[in-house]
């Protein structure tokens, strides 16, 4: 992992994520005649848990199979393997909430906004571009870089094949974008996306036309989709509040990173006192600063590994203005200067 894995976000170790990811990758070796037991050793659960609906993992647990199956497996392209092969009915009452939607911007929004219940290790979200294009864009969680290539392939090329499966086979993308470089198999991810491809960018992002929006679903029924609806939000209870309220405050920093914004901005983003704010942190015993930290942190990490930007330019994207202030502060969050952490990375 990266360099703040020194220092574990504490929600990386609540088991509050559906295994679905890893029941996808251990049915792919099942069939491949391949054993997934050992794959668990050590982590508290087994293969055969996983299947049990109630059964949920933490990050550190599922990242740790993940690895370690990605070892045995040795397929470079599995997450776009694992990814295109899902259907609508992986997403469970996700699946169903957004095929019964009225039309696909509709669909779109549900499934972002209640991704978490189909065990998304991704934080995702919904951006508007230009007039002319949005994008469903993703965020690695706790500051991951080993595992990113995976984790976005399977998440993107999941949700294309459920769009296609929800819209037809016309809807293709305007563009991918992607932080990490270009992998050896870059030709897999031309044939699943059918668009044009970019590594190395700054965000880790699928771009659709906005005409897609008003695309009317075959299976619109407004009941079933509401009744879907509320039992996705009551899953989604299980997360508790103070979690809810850090990554808000992330989501917020995230997109606003070049303005560095102030806790008082935040609190007034989110309809809350700067008092308000500042407690429910200190419930789930986190401050602002920290947060803020880890989020420029894990953000120049990621930028430091696409490789397009000077270092310069990295501390303006973070909010720096002077580059020795952004240095100063990189060596302070991970240990080592820009330069050297560039230097480490695959």
């Amino acid at each position: 992992m990266s360099p703040l894995a020194a220092e574990p976000d504490p929600r990386a170790l609540t088991a509050d994520i559906p295994p679905n990811v890893l029941v996808h990758l251990t049915e792919l070796a099942a069939r491949r005649g391949i054993s997934s037991e050992p794959w668990f050793a050590g982590l508290g659960i087994t293969r055969q848990q996983i299947n049990d609906p109630t059964v949920r993992v933490s990050y550190r647990q599922a990242r740790t199979v993940i690895a370690r199956g990605l070892k045995v497996l040795r397929d470079p392209a599995l997450g776009l393997l694992i990814g295109r092969n899902e259907t609508i009915g992986s997403f469970g009452l996700l699946g169903l909430a957004m095929m019964t939607s009225r039309n696909f911007g509709e669909a779109m929004s549900v499934g972002i906004e209640n991704h978490r219940i189909c065990g998304s290790l991704l934080d995702v979200d919904f951006a508007v571009i230009d007039p002319q294009t949005v994008a469903v864009q993703a965020w690695p969680r706790f500051g991951e870089i080993e595992l990113l290539p995976f984790l976005c392939e399977e998440l993107f090329s999941s949700c294309l094949a459920i769009t296609r499966e929800l819209v037809g086979p016309k809807l293709l993308p305007v563009r991918m974008e992607l932080t990490y470089p270009a992998p050896a198999y870059v030709n897999e991810y031309v044939a699943t996306f059918q668009c044009d491809v970019r590594f190395g960018a700054q965000h880790n992002r699928v771009l659709i036309d906005t005409q897609w929006l008003e695309h009317p679903l075959p299976g619109y029924n407004p009941l079933t989709s509401r009744q879907a609806l509320a039992l996705c939000h009551q899953q989604l209870r299980g997360t508790s509040s103070s979690d809810e309220i850090v990554g808000s405050v992330e989501r917020l920093l995230r997109s606003r990173l070049r303005e560095h914004p102030r806790l008082t901005e935040v609190a007034r983003t989110l309809h809350l006192s700067e008092r308000s704010l500042r407690r429910k942190l200190a419930d789930s015993g986190r401050i602002f600063r920290e947060i803020h930290d880890r989020v420029r942190a894990e953000r120049a990490l990621e930028l430091l590994r696409a490789g397009q930007l000077s270092v310069a330019e990295i501390g303006i994207e973070l909010g720096f203005s002077d580059p020795r202030e952004f240095r100063r502060a990189f060596k302070r969050w991970t240990g080592m200067p820009p330069q050297v952490a560039r230097r480490s990375m695959p």
